[in-house]
């Protein structure tokens, strides 16, 4: 059996990733927090985006919470979310990234805790489909990053190994997602957390964007994992 016969992949995260959502992410939950009254400062969401949203409330609400008031918050951010899905769009490149990896017979999986919904929406906004060998959302994992169900989820549905992919992400909670099950992470500063924090977390790579990716594409770790294909 030659190297040629294993299966290598690429994991997307999607929001800050792919697509430019992050920043409407936080204002939606700054406002969902002060429809119950709740003062969080925005750059505290920020820097939680990422997580998954019953983490993210416990992380800046702490614990022992209503779980009810709790999910009213999750539901509440969701629909304010909703109200911006016409004006997202995805950051330069992240298409031709896409495209790229499938085209050097890498398996390209989504790997989003979105809901099914807003996962929709958000591959209609990459319109990358023909590159995508597979997808997750929200209802795919038990638990939410940081932990890493999500990523399981996504090879699982993919039928890759953790030892033949590499995770593309934008926080520190993906890349404590992927470290979990000893997948390689390239950070990307597009969703607005820094290269110091994105590297003390456990990145291996760092790059700006999806366009700084795709053009650097056979100098980055995907370059070398399609190399060894």
């Amino acid at each position: 059996m030659t190297g040629s016969t294993v299966k290598r992949g690429v994991l997307f995260d999607v929001d800050g990733t792919l697509v430019d959502s992050n920043y409407l992410h936080a204002v939606a939950w700054w406002q969902a927090f002060r429809r119950q009254d709740h003062d969080v400062p925005m750059s505290a969401i920020h820097r939680a985006i990422g997580m998954g949203g019953d983490k993210l409330v416990e992380h800046l609400l702490g614990g022992d919470r209503d779980a009810e008031q709790d999910e009213k918050l999750d539901a509440t951010h969701g629909a304010i979310f909703s109200t911006w899905w016409p004006s997202l769009r995805s950051f330069d490149g992240a298409r031709d990234l896409l495209l790229a990896c499938a085209g050097q017979d890498l398996t390209v999986v989504l790997a989003s805790s979105a809901s099914e919904a807003e996962l929709k929406v958000l591959r209609t906004v990459i319109d990358a489909d023909p590159a995508i060998s597979a997808a997750t959302s929200s209802a795919d994992a038990e638990q939410s990053k940081p932990a890493p169900d999500i990523l399981q989820a996504a090879l699982d549905s993919s039928g890759l190994a953790a030892e033949d992919s590499v995770f593309v992400g934008d926080s520190v909670w993906d890349v404590k997602a992927a470290a979990a099950l000893g997948i390689p992470t390239i950070g990307l500063l597009c969703g607005g957390t820094s290269e110091a924090e994105l590297r003390d977390a456990g990145a291996e790579e760092i790059w700006n964007n999806p366009r700084e990716l795709f053009e650097r594409l056979g100098d980055s770790l995907l370059g070398r994992l399609s190399a060894a294909a």
